[in-house]
């Protein structure tokens, strides 16, 4: 009589192709996961962004050239926008650049221009 199943061999080779299969799978998930916060944390970097930058194109008064930093809460996470004025070789507008930080990781620059009016 002949034995029925599977030997030790063929189930460990079974074995190790499944494990490569989850930790490719997990990996994937990984990725996913990582890509979907790090989408969130732009979104909400150029939110803080944008809301800065149209504050000062709001503003009855040209910008003075120079640095300055606020801080930005959006859905609980506070960032860090950064924004730098410098002068342009027209005198009746100025460039802004607004980059947000999450700690020391940059997330976001954004660039504009602002004239008088």
């Amino acid at each position: 009589m002949k034995a029925r199943g599977f030997t030790l061999i063929e189930v460990l080779v079974a074995l190790g192709i499944v494990s490569i299969a989850l930790i490719a799978g997990l990996q994937a998930t990984q990725a996913l996961t990582t890509n979907a916060t790090r989408q969130t944390d732009v979104l909400l970097a150029h939110l803080c962004a944008e809301n800065e930058l149209i504050k000062m194109r709001l503003s009855t008064q040209m910008p003075g050239v120079g640095d300055s930093s606020q801080s930005c809460e959006q859905a609980g996470h506070v960032y860090d926008v950064r924004l730098s004025v410098l002068p342009t070789p027209n005198p009746s507008f100025r460039r802004v650049d607004a980059q947000v930080f999450d700690g020391n990781s940059p997330i976001l620059r954004l660039s504009t221009i602002v004239g008088r009016f």
